[in-house]
């Protein structure tokens, strides 16, 4: 089925709801193309270990009726497909953290912000794969498997939020979510080639006891800059249950500002991260793009060091991330993957001094960027310095942290960030770019990643090479 000679599954979420207050289009229609698709990729893809087509069809059903009855749509999202990343609870859905230990588990409750996407009038078709607790990089486990890139699928879709990216990149969802504490939500869209915004915490409200986490968030995950800020505008604002979530609720504008004259940072190296060329070359494309969009765009530099953020990192994520893990080594160890035993063991090996350790560490490295975004409205920097690793392979800690470029803005994580295609490699596979904001900025980071958007268009959806 098509629209103008657009498949149905292609479309993005606010292209389907504008068919649909027209009649042009059903949310059953939309729905079957989805689950459809869904049926010819996923025995290659392999990114929704559960799919909900009854439901989901039922669902589709009413707000068809809606629609027909000569309701409007005032629900933002009323009708459209969205995918969840399993490790949010929904209440009677499985939540198994992609782990064998729990395996059989269901839910008895709903996360706060998958609560307002159902009130919303979204309908959760699917669950998308993570690695094991969402602990790496990579999303691949003994539970569910490898998940691969639509792209090429010998390789991997990053993680941990990589079956929200790799079901956004083959058309078995417009919408999905997503969580990041290390670059989960940013890494998988840079190497899927769609758009995933990390906002600062607090904005969207988590469960107990991530909410006091600040590496932690909630963030959305679509095609396009337009459909991040739907669902952004849905999930976000205060919740009675969140201490830490923000008030008042802060709403992105349908139509973003004009970035003429505004003054953007680029960094391709943050310091000294060891940046291939067809990323760093696509970085300065993108510099490019928003001069022609009227920016005034400067080429900076960070005193950082890799080595400094990695160490950081892992002093924060061991004894939080790790800690939490490390208790089920002792009874679960034979049921575990070896990346979660690897971290596990890494918190346990820490002193007890180490979080303060990395406290420490983050605050001599932040002023370089307050200064930095103090004179600009955002800075350009790569999402990642290499391209996607092999499919299925666990890749060690210290070489994670040396070529993920997320890790400094989970650290200033009041800094809202967008990870957005910045072109392609020589090998055919999607390259990508951080919009950072200065502190809780987050209408800027949207402003210049629309420009972007607009300046230098990408691909919608990996080739049929899904199919394979």
């Amino acid at each position: 089925m098509s629209i103008a000679g657009t498949a149905l599954h292609a479309l993005g979420a606010q292209e389907a709801l504008a068919l649909f207050r027209t009649r042009a289009l059903s949310p059953v229609e939309l729905m079957e193309a989805v689950l459809a698709r869904a049926e010819a990729v996923e025995p290659t893809v392999n990114a929704l270990p559960f799919t909900h087509p009854e439901h989901a069809l039922a669902q589709a059903r009413a707000a068809e009726a809606r629609y027909a009855g000569g309701g409007d749509g005032t629900r933002p999202l009323d009708g459209l497909p969205v995918a969840v990343k399993e490790e949010a609870p929904i209440e009677g859905l499985p939540n198994t953290y992609g782990s064998l230990v729990h395996a059989e588990v269901v839910a008895t409750e709903t996360a706060p912000f998958v609560e307002r996407i159902l009130a919303a009038g979204g309908i959760v078709h699917a669950q998308t794969a993570t690695p094991e607790y969402s602990c790496t990089a990579t999303t691949h486990s003994r539970l569910w498997g490898a998940t691969r890139n639509p792209w090429d699928p010998s390789r991997a879709v990053g993680g941990s939020s990589g079956g929200s990216a790799a079901a956004l990149a083959s058309g078995t969802a417009p919408l999905a979510t997503g969580s990041d504490i290390g670059g989960s939500i940013r890494i998988p869209s840079a190497y899927c080639g769609t758009v995933g915004f990390k906002p600062p915490p607090g904005r969207v409200p988590e469960m107990a006891p991530f909410n006091r986490d600040y590496y932690c968030h909630e963030g959305p995950m679509a095609r396009s800059v337009a459909d991040v800020a739907l669902m952004q505008n849905v999930i976000s604002g205060p919740h009675h249950t969140d201490v830490a979530s923000l008030r008042p609720k802060l709403w992105i504008p349908g139509t973003p500002e004009s970035i003429a004259g505004w003054k953007v940072a680029v960094c391709v190296t943050l310091g000294d991260y060891a940046v291939d060329a067809d990323w760093a070359a696509n970085t300065l494309a993108v510099a490019d793009a928003l001069r022609a969009a009227g920016a005034d765009v400067q080429e900076v530099e960070l005193p950082w060091t890799a080595e400094q953020i990695g160490h950081a990192a892992l002093c924060h994520l061991g004894t939080t991330m790790g800690a939490g893990i490390g208790a089920l080594l002792d009874e679960h160890r034979d049921q575990l993957n070896d990346y979660t035993i690897a971290l596990a063991e890494r918190g346990r090996a820490l002193p007890r001094e180490a979080l303060l350790e990395g406290m420490a560490i983050e605050g001599g490295l932040y002023p370089a960027l307050g200064r930095l975004l103090e004179d600009h409205r955002a800075l350009i920097c790569p999402t990642m310095a290499v391209g996607s690793w092999e499919a299925g392979v666990t890749v060690p800690l210290d070489q994670m942290t040396r070529e993920a470029m997320t890790l400094p803005f989970n650290m200033f994580s009041n800094c809202p960030v967008m990870a957005m295609p910045s072109g392609f490699a020589a090998d055919g596979l999607p390259t990508g770019v951080q919009v950072v904001g200065p502190t809780f900025d987050d209408v800027s980071v949207f402003a210049v990643a629309a420009a972007i958007e607009r300046e230098r268009p990408w691909p919608r959806l990996a080739p049929d090479g899904a199919r394979a």
